[in-house]
């Protein structure tokens, strides 16, 4: 045989080799039964051919333009008779790194999380996503009303079903189980996980939970403290140009409390910055606060209390109150009663909690309004509970994250549930199993003054454990390399030469309870000369 017939054979079994091997056609995926199922659709998809549905006219993001030929399959789940959850589950026809990866909802959920599944597909994964059962805007809490089964789908029905299907289709496809499956999801999302993690232990090997909002029944009662501060007495209110004053004087007095002025609070429970010292010296203007603001803006850092003065949940740290996830968002609205603290109250007391008479936001006792919410609700939203010992023992890690500068969940509510894990399954048995970072500067999911891109959004300086916090847990699920820092980045919004993000400062989020401290040497915006220490407050 001479050696050009040896390098025929030899390059067909490399082409051979590469193709994918798939146990079915994606187009028989439509006849697969399933309980309580129908695949609506199954069809290939080529290269870069894909259009997301996005409402109105917005831009299609530039990971839809480079995706790769996969399997799309559209199924509805209907496991009572008034659901109807939606879901996709997508398969890459090459190229398939044989792990799977559910993608979490933010608010009231209504669609699918696609901008996530494409960076799965990306990437080699199979990936899944569902509307929770129901369709609509994230904010829109209407659909819930006279639905009980449906707001149990939406509460964990919906994410479990999703993940047992897509199991199931990914297995059909390809002649073998997923040999990992992981979960990502911020805000609601990073509640889901934790549910996921509570409920159906073994659902998944690895969670990634940002700011999750598992005290859900007790998170209202912080939007509706906000609500009774700002908007009882119309000159409590603070109005959205006022600030960037409040940041201003709260950057003035503590930013330098961690030994670096970079406008990003390192630790803000380290922050005792006094309202009362923005106090308009004569005529009320965009620089100062009245009595009555300032006195709403202290009882905002406080959190709601009870009847007797006692604190029952955190309030908001200082620091990152500008920027679009920041105040003028979630808790000062561009007008009173426009912020989206307000519009989830509404939508969950209105939707979700039934009452003889209409509820005034405004006027209810909180500890009243808590008690309504736990009552009915709690099964279904809360994922508060402490005891992870199943998941642990099934073999699964969690990675939490949480901004320090989060207007939307309050940030110490997470220490406060790892400290209940820890007191539950013992502190060293839990470092086995569970990390939480805290993110200096860091609004709600992302956002912010402080480096907030660390892969939780599928963005990160470099694609490697060390930047990107999903191939952390990956690594840690994988090769059981438990996660040490994570290096974010504040990326500018143009590439560097090679097409990468350019990253403006790095800073390490580190283990809790560390703290990333400056060395005292060196550029303060790159993380090499930062180094986690145990806090000293």
């Amino acid at each position: 045989m001479n050696n050009r017939k040896i390098a025929r054979i030899i390059l067909l079994i490399i082409l051979l080799g590469a193709l994918p091997a798939f146990a079915v056609s994606c187009e028989s995926l439509s006849g697969l039964k399933l309980p309580d199922t129908t695949i609506t659709s199954a069809q290939s998809v080529n290269a870069s051919s894909f259009t997301p549905p996005l409402p109105g006219n917005q831009p299609v993001p530039s990971v839809f333009k480079n995706l790769p030929a996969f399997c799309r399959v559209m199924a509805e789940v209907k496991p009572t008779a008034d659901s109807d959850i939606k879901l996709e589950v997508w398969m890459p026809q090459s190229g398939f790194n044989g792990n799977f990866r559910g993608e979490g909802n933010g608010g009231f959920a209504g669609s699918l999380n696609y901008l996530s599944m494409a960076d799965a597909l990306s990437h080699g994964y199979a990936t899944a996503s569902t509307d929770t059962g129901h369709s609509g805007s994230g904010i829109d809490g209407s659909w819930a009303l006279g639905h009980p089964e449906i707001i149990v789908d939406f509460g964990y029905r919906a994410v479990h079903e999703m993940t047992v299907k897509a199991k199931a289709i990914i297995q059909a496809f390809y002649g073998q189980a997923p040999r990992h499956s992981f979960f990502a999801g911020c805000s609601n999302g990073g509640r889901q996980g934790l549910m996921e993690a509570q409920r159906f232990p073994n659902d998944y090997d690895g969670i990634l939970s940002g700011a999750p909002a598992n005290y859900w029944t007790k998170i209202f009662s912080a939007f509706i403290w906000n609500i009774q501060a700002l908007q009882s007495d119309p000159e409590t209110y603070i109005p959205s140009r006022k600030v960037p004053a409040i940041a201003a004087a709260v950057v003035a007095a503590c930013d330098a409390n961690d030994g670096v002025k970079d406008g990003v609070l390192n630790d803000p429970r380290s922050c005792h910055f006094d309202p009362a010292t923005m106090a308009c010296k004569s005529d009320d203007s965009d620089s100062c606060l009245t009595p009555k603001q300032a006195e709403a803006l202290k009882k905002v850092y406080d959190g709601p209390r009870d009847r007797s003065g006692k604190q029952f949940f955190p309030g908001f740290e200082p620091g990152g109150e500008v920027g679009p996830g920041g105040w003028t968002t979630w808790i000062t609205g561009p007008a009173a009663g426009k912020d989206w603290q307000t519009v989830f109250a509404e939508g969950f007391f209105k939707n979700m909690i039934t009452t003889s008479q209409p509820l005034d936001l405004k006027t209810i006792k909180i500890p009243d309004a808590v008690k309504l919410a736990e009552d009915q609700q709690a099964r279904n939203f809360n994922a508060d509970s402490p005891d992870l010992a199943a998941f642990a023992k099934h073999g699964g890690k969690l990675i939490i994250y949480h901004g320090w500068s989060d207007a939307a969940l309050p940030p110490l509510a997470t220490i406060q549930y790892i400290e209940t894990v820890e007191k539950t399954v013992g502190k060293k048995s839990a470092e086995n199993f569970v990390r939480l970072y805290m993110a200096p500067g860091v609004q709600h999911c992302a956002g912010g003054p402080g480096p907030d891109s660390f892969g939780q959004l599928g963005r990160a300086a470099a694609h490697d454990a060390e930047h990107d916090i999903r191939l952390a847990l990956e690594a840690w699920v994988e090769k059981g390399a438990a996660p040490d820092k994570i290096i974010a980045a504040k990326l500018a919004n143009n590439n560097d030469e090679s097409g990468q993000p350019h990253a403006t400062m790095t800073r390490p989020l580190c283990p809790y309870p560390q703290i990333a401290k400056y060395k005292g040497a060196g550029d303060d915006k790159d993380a090499a000369n930062f180094t986690c220490t145990a806090p000293t407050r």
